[in-house]
């Protein structure tokens, strides 16, 4: 299995400086202080949501913040598997016992110094309803005051309406495209959704971008103007 934690295994590569330009702007926006909240999202299955989420939470981790990466896709996250790290037990089980104020339990240890992540755990039948419950906000009141940022890697944005639904609980919300992939369309239904409900979008990262002569990723930052 390859390994998908390029800002870790590769800190010199072209795709760890683009992440880190991500995460400087990142920054920026939060105006980084304790317990800051962001979604990283995309239109369709397939545009390295996962690999963005991953690699933006280890290098948040080398900046010396301490950082919660949580896989709040309950229906095909994956980040067990990028991280080679069980899934028996994660955030599904977390909400759907309502059991925040016992976070640390479902926390799994990284080879990261300062990067803490809870997997997604089993797929739930009911992923929007517990993604749109009073448990987030439990869990949430006893992170924020733990960690310096806090990203979940959720779903799609197209077709579901799990990570709609969950945005009301972030500080902002990150979306990532693919080049030659994801269609014009999508992403601008993706961003008009988002818009419709008020959220903070951070921007969108341009992933698979293939030409070596630049980054392998690129971000174009959208404000609420």
């Amino acid at each position: 299995m390859k390994d998908e934690l390029l800002v870790n295994s590769n800190p010199k590569s072209s795709v760890a400086e683009a992440i880190r330009m991500v995460r400087t702007n990142l920054m920026f926006s939060l105006k980084v202080k304790k317990g800051k909240v962001v979604l990283i999202t995309s239109s369709v299955k397939g545009e390295g949501k996962s690999f963005v989420s991953a690699n933006l939470a280890i290098s948040f981790a080398q900046k010396g913040l301490k950082v919660l990466l949580v896989d709040s896709d309950l229906r095909l996250g994956r980040l067990h598997s990028i991280f080679k790290i069980s899934n028996k037990v994660g955030f599904s089980h977390l909400l759907a016992d309502d059991d925040g104020k016992n976070y640390k339990r479902y926390i799994k240890e990284t080879k990261i110094e300062n990067l803490y992540f809870i997997p997604r755990g089993m797929v739930p039948p009911n992923p929007s309803e517990l993604l749109d419950s009073v448990h987030v906000l439990n869990f949430l009141e006893h992170v924020r005051q733990k960690f310096d940022v806090i990203l979940f890697d959720g779903t799609p944005i197209n077709g579901l309406t799990d990570s709609l639904v969950f945005t009301k609980y972030v500080d902002k919300v990150l979306v990532v495209s693919a080049a030659n992939y994801t269609k014009v369309n999508l992403l601008e239904n993706t961003i008009k959704c988002l818009k419709n409900l008020d959220v903070d979008l951070a921007g969108v990262v341009v992933n698979k971008i293939k030409n070596p002569i630049t980054s392998s990723y690129c971000g174009e930052y959208y404000t609420n103007d």
